[in-house]
């Protein structure tokens, strides 16, 4: 298979204790030793009677938890140092850890080493009810501030969470925002960078027969100060190998709805066309492709459009992106086509 020119004229399942008790140890935190509200060391007092005596009582009393910031400690898991949520289950010795880490230590405490039981805490789990925090993704810039319990739900779709990366041939565990994915795909997966809003993909394949889910081609280019992502592959459809084409945003899904693209292939007297708007890379390779959103071409009319004798695959594939603005005497969209 050859790619020719493009013109843009886009858990672990377990945890070793020792590691753990290791990892404190080199990371000391300072709450994990004291998660427990009440101390167990006994306070003395000292009290006078009315003959002149004095008598010595033991009291245990409650562990002062004042600063906002103490109570953000406390919620904080000592293993995987995440937020805890319901269940927060704890050791006799009151040392907290979330439900997800209670398994991966293998039931025992970390921090004292007994054995956990079924026990909750429920009173760190009522503390956090009356907690506001600040969203994950604040130092990446989100202002939000919202309850403890309902800051999960905002952190799945927060806009401002990273994205991940959208090259398709592999499984790439990287997370970033926008111009940190534009330079890991420049430098890391070796994509084709180009500007302006229209491009002019070649397609050429010897044997068309052999299809794979693997045979795939993706170029950045950039235009109106975005970057899309063109897609160009090959899969099975059923029985037969179709080849499709289709474009993503590099952006949320409200800023790809400003933009529309058109893609065009044909040849012979013949010709297909593709309009739509492109889709965020919030929505996976897979995803997008599966859901036939894009330029599709059945194989024998790709075969058709390659000419010759039918044994090659040559298929161009033309198109361009376009800005849609409102009108703001009819609120019509019209296109903004770049120049």
């Amino acid at each position: 298979m050859e790619f020719d020119n493009i013109e843009c004229v886009s858990t672990t399942d377990g945890i070793n204790e020792d590691e753990i008790h290791h990892h404190n140890l080199q990371h000391p935190h300072p709450h994990h030793a004291h998660h427990q509200f009440s101390s167990s060391k006994p306070h003395n007092a000292t009290n006078t009677t009315n003959n002149g005596n004095t008598t010595t009582n033991n009291i245990v009393s409650p562990t002062a938890i004042a600063p906002a910031t103490s109570v953000h400690e406390l919620l904080e898991c000592p293993v995987c140092t995440n937020s805890m949520y319901p269940p927060i289950h704890q050791c006799h010795n009151g040392h907290t850890i979330c439900s997800t880490c209670k398994t991966r230590v293998h039931h025992r405490c970390p921090t004292c080493r007994q054995e956990l039981g079924d026990i909750r805490c429920l009173a760190l789990e009522k503390v956090a009810e009356s907690l506001e925090m600040p969203c994950k993704y604040y130092n990446l810039g989100c202002p939000e501030i919202f309850p403890y319990y309902s800051k999960l739900k905002h952190e799945a779709m927060c806009n401002y969470r990273p994205y991940n990366c959208p090259y398709a041939g592999s499984e790439c565990s990287i997370v970033g925002d926008i111009p940190f994915l534009v330079g890991h795909l420049r430098d890391d997966h070796k994509v084709d960078m180009h500007t302006g809003c229209t491009f002019n993909h070649r397609y050429v394949k010897s044997n068309p027969r052999e299809v794979e889910n693997a045979t795939w081609m993706l170029t950045v280019f950039h235009c109106f100060g975005q970057y899309f992502c063109l897609h160009f592959e090959a899969f099975q459809l059923g029985m037969a190998p179709v080849y499709m084409a289709f474009l993503r945003f590099m952006g949320d899904e409200t800023e790809a709805r400003n933009y529309s693209y058109s893609l065009e292939v044909g040849a012979n007297g013949r010709k297909l066309i593709f309009e739509g708007t492109p889709r965020s890379i919030r929505d996976s390779h897979r995803k997008v492709r599966d859901s036939h959103d894009g330029l599709i071409i059945q194989r024998n009319m790709a075969l058709f459009f390659s000419g010759g004798d039918r044994k090659e695959l040559k298929l161009r594939v033309t198109g361009r992106v376009w800005k849609e603005q409102q009108n703001p005497d009819t609120g019509v969209c019209i296109p903004n086509l770049c120049s």
